[in-house]
């Protein structure tokens, strides 16, 4: 079993997947910035850490993060000002990867977003362009280190009900419920020869574990 460390515990997808690590037996510690939180990660059987990570240094977050096996990135500015969105979502995770590199050989796991790329083809103009342009340097940052990291890519998020099913490097983004997405995230920790792999997915035919487990 794994020692996981989650940034951003309290969103989403990262409840969904502590849920989800912790009952597979990995020790899982999720940073929360705001210690109200506290209570609803443990409810999902990981430990709560109050963190504020977009005003961390490189070497707080290392001391923070010592211990750890595997760290997912699962924060994000969640919208606002352009520099707030910098701020977390490029520059805090930039610093989360510098100090995951000097706590051993870490696997780094990458939340981001199916059209996260350099040429992501978001206006300038548009509320959206902040946050393309910062997950496009994250992503790319992470790629260029000597972690061993896994980039995912999930499409349109829903909060159906989880089906089990995915589609795997697909050309063209759908929909992904959040309960898939965090699926994804646990058969990745348990399975870190995906190492060096950007997989984008959506919903689809295929069952989660056979869809990844073809990449290889």
């Amino acid at each position: 079993m794994a020692a996981v460390t989650i940034i951003g515990g309290h969103g989403k997808v990262a409840l969904r997947a502590s849920r989800l690590l912790a009952g597979a037996g990995h020790e899982v510690t999720s940073w929360v910035r705001n210690p109200d939180h506290a209570a609803d990660v443990e409810a999902t059987g990981a430990t709560a850490a109050v963190h504020d990570a977009e005003h961390m240094t490189s070497e707080e977050m290392a001391d923070a993060l010592a211990g750890a096996d595997v760290v997912v990135w699962s924060a994000g500015a969640g919208g606002g000002s352009a520099e707030r969105t910098r701020a977390v979502d490029h520059e805090a995770a930039v610093r989360s990867m510098e100090a995951a590199a000097t706590i051993g050989d870490p696997l780094y796991v990458m939340v981001s977003y199916f059209g996260a790329k350099p040429d992501h083809g978001v206006p300038q103009d548009n509320p959206f362009f902040a946050y393309a342009e910062a997950k496009a340097a994250a992503d790319e940052h992470l790629r260029g280190s000597d972690l061993r990291w896994v980039v995912l890519g999930p499409s349109t998020l829903s909060d159906s009900a989880g089906t089990g099913r995915i589609e795997v490097d697909v050309a063209d983004s759908g929909e992904v419920t959040r309960d898939d997405v965090a699926a994804v995230i646990a058969h990745v920790v348990d399975h870190p020869h995906l190492a060096g792999r950007t997989i984008r997915f959506n919903n689809g035919d295929t069952p989660v574990a056979e869809a990844l487990d073809a990449l290889v």
